[in-house]
């Protein structure tokens, strides 16, 4: 059945509205920044988490760089914006975005979640593990990406989600989420992108040292465990 928090007595009880968007921010950039920003002031959310990818150290990949500097680099971005950048993954201890929603879920049962995705994502979306059960669990924003506007039309998930969508500022006034929603948001393309920025700049991980982080969810602090993670959460 749809997911749809509710309080004592069956009254709608509405808490903080959370936007999710989870990546390897390898790095994070103002692109992300941007997205974010947007995203909020047009679902009415409180806050933008930033799920930076943990990563695997039994796993390396080439090009990706080491937790602590990619965790560095998203929280220089979110500086003085409502975003909270957390690499909670790692201590939670799940790899796709299925358990870290259940699991986020529980840890915060005060708190409405919306999960951010590209409409890049969105195409492949019915690849991911358990991606129906994502849709039924909570609202799903894709936002526009140039390119991908008619592979995202066509693809399994959008067309299974299509009965669900919802207009932004309605989303945004409801006083009750119950997923499966799906809300499109468009604005202005932004050509930045992190793999252009290594391109550009193949040692920018360098340049960041190796201090203690916390984590600006749970304040604990962030071992570096790795470079391997696994972009979009799939």
């Amino acid at each position: 059945m749809p997911f749809s928090r509710r309080g004592r007595g069956g009254t709608a009880q509405a808490g903080p509205r959370i936007g999710l968007l989870g990546g390897s921010f390898n790095p994070a950039h103002g692109g992300h920044r941007r997205i974010s920003l947007f995203a909020l002031r047009a679902l009415g959310l409180d806050e933008v988490w930033w799920l930076v990818s943990p990563g695997n150290p039994l796993k390396p990949k080439k090009g990706m760089a080491p937790l602590h500097a990619r965790y560095t680099s998203a929280v220089e971005q979110a500086r003085r914006a409502p975003i909270r950048v957390t690499a909670i993954e790692r201590e939670l201890g799940t790899r796709y975005t299925v358990d870290t929603i259940t699991a986020l879920q529980r840890r915060y049962p005060k708190r409405d979640f919306v999960w951010l995705m590209g409409s890049d994502n969105l195409m492949t979306f019915h690849r991911w593990k358990a991606w129906r059960r994502i849709a039924w669990t909570l609202p799903i924003a894709v936002i526009a990406r140039p390119g991908y506007e008619m592979a995202t039309v066509a693809s399994p998930a959008a067309a299974m989600l299509r009965r669900f969508r919802m207009d932004a500022a309605r989303f945004a006034n409801r006083g009750e989420w119950s997923a499966p929603i799906l809300v499109t948001l468009r604005f202005d393309p932004d050509a930045r992108s992190a793999t252009a920025i290594r391109a550009g700049d193949p040692d920018w991980a360098s340049r960041y040292g190796d201090a203690l982080l916390r984590d600006r969810v749970t304040h604990r602090p962030i071992p570096d465990v790795g470079s391997d993670a696994e972009p979009g959460g799939t």
